[in-house]
């Protein structure tokens, strides 16, 4: 039988998705949820999914998996523990260039895709019988929707399009079940931040914004050392405690996004 799941984010879309599921309105009985990191991802991401999304799943009957990026010697990688790793160059997130464009990643194939194709073949998916992925991407995200970064033993499909619905439908689908709305989810760290998410967690989630300037900090420091220029996790070109000052209620620019992972795995 044919492996079907969906790649679960702890965010709006997918959360939908597990109540859909359990509402019977599609057809997936396992939600994979491939996590970055206890020190990477944000923790009231990780507080929803403990305290709101596994209990609701063991409830009505759902199978929800937490898997982590696992080392050949076994010992378990994170996201965050790569980038500060004592000597290391990698920048596998997509930090902004001096000019403000971001650079490439392997952040979300290393930490996301691969995790959750490692437990596919676990469970018995191949080439010639792949799994069937459900990402969580909503009508009016659609340009997210592609399959162009998949594993051969794995097909993907977008539930929420198939049955146009919006974000906002997705809430409300939530609600209605008696869950509250999670928050988005991410890295805390993630260069595709909106500025006024950053500004939010400068207001409400100080350490996590603070680690995340000494992380920029890292970074820049290393790349001195290497004579390479700076990088950044904000588009201003500047360093994030300058970019998103504190006190201050609007910042320039606000409602342009800032734009999302496209490959729909992460942010959902």
């Amino acid at each position: 039988m044919t492996i079907r799941s969906i790649s679960y984010g702890g965010g709006v879309q997918s959360t939908a998705l597990l109540v859909l599921a359990a509402q019977k309105r599609i057809d997936f009985q396992l939600f994979v949820f491939a996590n970055v990191g206890k020190d990477s991802e944000r923790a009231k991401t990780l507080r929803y999914v403990e305290e709101y999304a596994k209990p609701y799943a063991a409830k009505h009957g759902i199978e929800l998996v937490e898997t982590k990026r696992v080392r050949r010697d076994g010992s378990t990688e994170t996201l965050w523990g790569r980038l500060t790793r004592p000597g290391s160059r990698s920048l596998p997130i997509p930090v902004r260039m001096s000019n403000g464009a971001p650079g490439t990643r392997s952040c979300t194939a290393d930490f996301k895709i691969k995790v959750v194709g490692k437990e596919m073949k676990r469970r018995g998916a191949s080439k010639n019988d792949p799994a069937t992925i459900g990402i969580g991407i909503s009508v009016d995200e659609i340009h997210r929707a592609n399959n162009r970064i998949t594993e051969p033993h794995e097909r993907i499909v977008y539930p929420l399009l198939d049955l146009g619905l919006r974000r906002i439908d997705c809430q409300r689908i939530i609600r209605e079940a008696g869950l509250p709305v999670p928050p988005k989810s991410s890295c805390f760290f993630c260069p595709f931040h909106r500025p006024e998410t950053w500004h939010d967690m400068r207001r409400e989630e100080p350490e996590e914004f603070e680690k995340a300037c000494q992380l920029e900090e890292l970074l820049n420091q290393r790349r001195e050392e290497l004579g390479k220029d700076h990088v950044y996790l904000t588009r201003f070109a500047k360093p994030l405690r300058q970019a998103i000052p504190d006190g201050v209620d609007l910042l320039p620019m606000f409602d342009e996004a800032d734009g999302a992972c496209d490959s729909g795995w992460c942010m959902t």
